[in-house]
């Protein structure tokens, strides 16, 4: 017989509080237009994208993660003491250590709770909002701060004229803590690493290193380009549609919520016609709402979620109660769904 005690946390979890920040500076298309042969007709066409979010230098990701954290908090009327972990999904913290989880919870003054990073592309605010429901109801947390931050403009090759209209800057956090009822259904997750190569780094950080110009990839004035975010388009839209609809399909059949019963979509922000397709191969009912955050904001990889959730709250669009189905994907090829109830 075990002599572990059994742990003793919530029955359930929930989506307590959310709030998000978006860089003072808006971008529009004519701005990208300036480096890329394009129009702003065929970015909107192609991406449904009209403005951008770019952070200043003081829009450092851990400035704007704490601002997005300081509205959640407030939002679910706890004191930051009450936090006991921390989880930050970016890849766009650019110091592979510390985590800047630890600098965000020091400043927030969460005390001393548990704090990491974790890189999981457009689908980490899943990944994290899994990992904080387990602890919640696990009790090894009372309250989880779960922060999507990405300063994708600093990830972003502006002459690649298949990229340079998608990224976008900003952060959203949520407060999950314990519930009485179910609140957060089971996440249905995975990844495809043999897609890996379709949305990329395109050159690794220790190339930087190797001193040899000919095998680094040059911008038009012939100077070394730092490295960007590149993808397979075609091969990224084809697997989003048609994929990730199944995906989303099975996180609804797990939470045994029918389309019917739903009322907001949340999907990663990454493209309108893909969210415009996802919605049609769901067969969602006209009355869902549904996120399209991305027209004003972009793709900003991990907070796109929950950008678009407290813009939605927001707005009215949405309201305190309201089932929702989110689902993100992207880079490695990998994804998250689950259902949730809006705080």
């Amino acid at each position: 017989m075990s002599k572990i005690k059994p742990s003793k946390g919530s029955p359930y979890a929930r989506i307590i509080g959310v709030g998000g920040y978006r860089p003072t500076r808006v971008v529009p298309n004519e701005v990208i237009l300036e480096t890329i042969d394009s129009s702003d007709e065929w970015i909107r066409s192609r991406s449904g994208i009209v403005t951008r979010h770019w952070a200043s230098d003081e829009e450092t990701v851990a400035a704007m993660s704490i601002e997005a954290s300081g509205k959640a908090i407030a939002d679910a009327g706890i004191d930051p003491e009450q936090i006991g972990a921390v989880v930050v999904s970016t890849v766009s913290h650019f110091k592979q250590t510390p985590a800047v989880a630890t600098e965000i919870a020091h400043r927030i003054g969460a005390g001393k709770p548990a704090a990491f990073d974790i890189s999981a592309g457009c689908a980490g605010f899943g990944y994290g909002l899994t990992l904080a429901k387990g602890m919640v109801v696990e009790g090894s947390a009372e309250y989880v701060l779960v922060i999507g931050v990405e300063r994708l403009s600093d990830l972003t090759d502006l002459e690649d004229r298949a990229t340079a209209f998608l990224f976008g800057d900003g952060a959203g956090a949520v407060i999950v803590g314990p519930s009485q009822e179910p609140a957060i259904g089971p996440t249905v997750w995975g990844s495809e690493g043999d897609k890996s190569e379709t949305i990329k780094q395109t050159v690794a950080w220790n190339d930087l290193h190797i001193g040899d110009v000919s095998k680094l990839p040059l911008d038009s004035k012939g100077e070394v380009k730092f490295p960007a975010i590149t993808q397979e388009g075609q091969a990224v839209f084809r697997w989003a549609v048609f994929e990730m609809a199944k995906v989303a399909q099975q996180a609804l059949d797990a939470a045994g919520i029918a389309p019917e019963d739903l009322d907001v979509f949340i999907p990663h922000q990454a493209n309108m016609r893909i969210i415009d397709s996802m919605v049609k191969t769901l067969k969602l009912p006209e009355h869902v709402t549904v996120a399209r955050d991305v027209e004003s904001t972009g793709n900003t990889s991990a907070a796109s979620i929950p950008l678009a959730m407290e813009r939605l709250l927001a707005t009215g669009q949405a309201k305190s109660g309201d089932t929702a189905l989110v689902i993100g994907f992207g880079a490695g090829l990998v994804y998250a769904a689950t259902v949730v109830t809006l705080p």
